[in-house]
């Protein structure tokens, strides 16, 4: 027998739920599908835990800066990556006690155990039920790449997902991907004690990132004894004794690495397999994402697709956005796009990286006339006082409509300060909105009046 509903949400991840939910309060009757954890891989093994074991490395490396403070903290410091794991845990737990509460008291709203699969347009199987509903919304994520290198199926390894299972400090961590997930790994688990190797096909880190920004994130994970090795080919992985050899050649040469562990880092895929999407006649885009048009619509009428399986986004915000745009256009008669937003993201490194618009190379291949700001951390007085002065500011100004076209910030509470910028961005008014306010002192905030004031064509 089929069971027939308004509307049907294919995974739990940060857009399913609230939508579900939303639906619901409208009086409409939804099914909410989960496979295995409520809260999606921000929840479970990305954003939650992986901050709050940054939390943890951070104390690890300011407890032996303490000296630079004037602290004495006695004995050499220790880290205890049982307790490390069982705090995250009770981080994430918490969250999911939360999520769970919230699910299960919501109005209309049906929670499915269970792996989906279409069997038509507006028709979906989970084990032996049938479900429908003239709307469905795709959200079932994604999961890490795994690399075809020769020998590595014969090898151990881990994942940011297998990561969150270790109560142990990996003797030698090579991380295998030098851009967001394997630096922020490679900088905590270097703070909590282990010798780390990163390894990045690119030349470069974070090679999406303008050169000086990738020089200086580069600069202070080499500052903290992380090792480096770019332009990475041909890898081969073999078992050991105490783990991993990786061998490969880097800019050509020759090179072999040895660890305890190996974490691979060098992508993410969406979850699309095991969902028959030609069943519904949902279409992916060259790139094996869900295609869907600016209000998420994919090419089957009443199905859309929200977060990272629609490779619009790969950011927990950007998935939370995709539900606002769904229910404005859906519940508030509203026509949201996804071309509306801005992008913003950092990188939670210490000092983080915050990102927004464009980088210094889109906005010289853009052709418009542009101004830069640049200031080193070591002028601001906040970053001085906490002896926290690496990094730099960098924002770049249309010179002629006066509006901001993207910053870089490398510095501390970097990935708060980028949202005076980006709230500016989104007003569309001028950046001498922000140059003649007057910030508080003494914060880090205060000097992007300064900053801009120093803005001069790019050379």
């Amino acid at each position: 027998m089929t069971e027939t509903f308004d509307a049907i949400v294919i995974g739990a991840g940060q857009a399913g739920p609230p939508l579900a939910v939303r639906l619901g309060e409208a009086g409409q009757r939804v099914c909410l599908i989960e496979r295995e954890h409520l809260g999606g891989t921000c929840v479970n093994d990305g954003c939650m835990p992986t901050k709050t074991l940054v939390a943890s490395a951070r104390v690890a490396h300011l407890a032996r800066r303490a000296a630079d403070f004037g602290v004495d903290v006695g004995a050499a410091v220790t880290v205890d990556m049982a307790r490390v794991k069982a705090r995250k845990d009770a981080v994430v737990q918490a969250s999911l006690d939360g999520l769970a509460a919230w699910i299960s008291a919501a109005r209309n709203v049906t929670l499915v155990r269970g792996e989906a699969r279409f069997t038509g347009p507006h028709e979906v199987v989970v084990e032996d039920r049938t479900l429908a509903a003239p709307k469905i919304f795709i959200n079932t994520g994604g999961r890490p790449v795994i690399p075809d290198w020769p020998g590595l199926d014969q090898a151990p390894y881990l994942t940011n997902t297998t990561m969150m299972a270790l109560d142990r400090l990996p003797a030698h961590l090579i991380v295998a991907g030098g851009s967001y997930i394997g630096l922020e790994f490679a900088q905590m688990y270097r703070r909590f004690g282990s010798r780390v190797t990163v390894i990045e096909y690119a030349d470069r880190l974070i090679a999406r990132e303008d050169p000086d920004v990738s020089a200086a994130v580069a600069g202070i994970l080499r500052s903290e004894g992380v090792e480096v090795v770019t332009s990475v080919r041909d890898v081969t992985v073999a078992r050991t004794p105490a783990g991993v050899r990786l061998s490969m050649t880097a800019s050509g040469a020759p090179v072999e690495v040895e660890g305890s562990d190996l974490l691979l880092a060098v992508g993410r895929r969406p979850n699309v397999e095991s969902l028959d999407l030609p069943a519904a006649g949902v279409r992916l885009d060259a790139r094996g994402y869900i295609a869907v048009d600016e209000s998420l619509a994919t090419s089957a009428p009443g199905v859309w697709a929200m977060g990272d399986v629609n490779g619009r986004g790969a950011f927990t915000h950007t998935s939370w956005n995709d539900y606002q745009i769904l229910a404005a256009n859906l519940l508030g008669g509203e026509r949201r796009r996804i071309g509306d937003r801005i992008t913003a993201y950092a990188l939670f490194t210490d000092p983080p990286l915050a990102r927004v618009g464009m980088t210094e190379a889109e906005a010289r291949a853009s052709g418009r006339p542009v101004l830069k700001a640049f200031m080193p951390m070591t002028r601001v007085g906040r970053a001085r006082e906490r002896g926290e002065t690496q990094g730099f500011m960098k924002v770049l100004v249309d010179a002629e409509s006066r509006r901001i076209l993207g910053a870089a910030l490398l510095c501390i509470e970097a990935d708060e300060v980028i949202h005076a910028l980006l709230d500016v961005m989104a007003a569309d008014v001028p950046y001498t909105v922000i140059e003649r306010a007057v910030h508080i002192h003494p914060t880090v905030g205060e000097l992007l009046p300064t900053l801009l004031e120093g803005l001069a064509p790019l050379a």
